[in-house]
């Protein structure tokens, strides 16, 4: 198997974790299977950086001595708001010799300003989803996933997203053991799957400003299985259906029956992860009603049925 280059691009205020998470990923596999990973960090002028968080990061080497490599990451941080010019000069020329290129956070950015990203689906941090979609409307910015992958470019949401993400390319160059001991190791699930939000629903909606809608989201997370229909929960806020529907996605910016399908998948996802119960079991509680209407919801909004989830993200310890 051949040796994979993995460089990291470097530059003042970027973020440390953004640097570190996925280096510490890449490294461990390099551990795990010897000669798989060589890790070179550059900046611009070989210069030491200091991250956000006032720690210095040395480099190995200018960017402008560095080969091309396998795989170019390119971290976010404070740093990418004002970025050197000739920063962005250097990811327009380089960048493309890479067979995988990869962002962490609002390294997205970066990539979109240096016209990397036009004609494709990214994401970043939630905070700047909005801002990269507005700068750049050549770029598909999707905001829920916490990575997205497409063809050699992939995108990551905030910070640890970038550990999620450099365990699915280990898991992808070698193979799902060696990911599952990179993971046991730094104490993480194996990985969050790509299309997980980067938000639960209880931080994806705004809390309602009325006190009766307020209760109403309390009480959808309490008793999954119960009636959450828009009629129930109007009757319990004490508005009609119609006046709640409006009332509740004026507050939060999410229907009701979004709202609900978030917390029941959250709820499923929690115990298929956590627990042994079956999937039938789960299914129930979570207020699906069937294993089937539960695997539609899954497959829907995951891309994995509910056994492959539990498969694939359930921590190692729980197995």
């Amino acid at each position: 198997m051949a040796q994979r280059t993995v460089l990291v691009v470097l530059f003042d205020d970027v973020q440390s974790l953004d640097v570190t998470g996925p280096v510490e990923v890449f490294a461990g596999a390099e551990k795990v299977t010897p000669g798989t990973y060589r890790i070179r960090t550059a900046s611009l002028d070989g210069a030491p950086v200091r991250t956000s968080s006032g720690l210095t990061l040395v480099p190995d080497e200018a960017l402008t001595n560095a080969a091309a490599p396998h795989t170019l990451l390119v971290p976010g941080g404070q740093g990418t708001r004002r970025a050197d010019p000739r920063l962005t000069d250097w990811l327009r020329a380089h960048a493309p010799r890479a067979e995988r290129l990869v962002s962490v956070c609002t390294g997205a950015v970066l990539l979109a300003e240096a016209g990397l990203l036009d004609g494709r689906r990214a994401t970043t941090h939630w905070a700047y989803c909005d801002k990269l979609a507005r700068d750049h409307p050549a770029v598909e910015v999707d905001p829920d996933p916490i990575y997205v992958r497409d063809g050699h470019v992939f995108t990551s949401a905030g910070v640890t997203s970038g550990i999620d993400l450099a365990l699915a390319l280990v898991e992808e160059d070698l193979n799902r053991d060696a990911a599952l001991d990179v993971a046991r190791h730094l104490v993480v699930f194996l990985r969050r799957p790509g299309n997980q939000a980067q938000f639960s629903a209880q931080l994806a909606a705004q809390t309602a400003r009325r006190e009766p809608l307020r209760e109403v989201q309390q009480w959808i997370t309490e008793p999954p299985a119960a009636d959450l229909t828009v009629e129930a929960l109007a009757a319990r806020a004490r508005l009609s259906p119609r006046h709640f529907a409006r009332a509740f996605h004026a507050d939060t910016g999410m229907t009701p029956g979004r709202y609900v399908d978030r917390v029941r998948l959250e709820h499923a996802r929690r115990l298929l992860e956590d627990t042994a119960d079956g999937v039938e079991e789960i299914s129930r509680t979570s207020g699906y009603g069937t294993p089937e209407a539960m695997r539609r919801a899954f497959v829907r909004t995951l891309e994995a049925s509910p056994a492959e989830y539990r498969r694939r993200f359930r921590p190692a310890s729980t197995h």
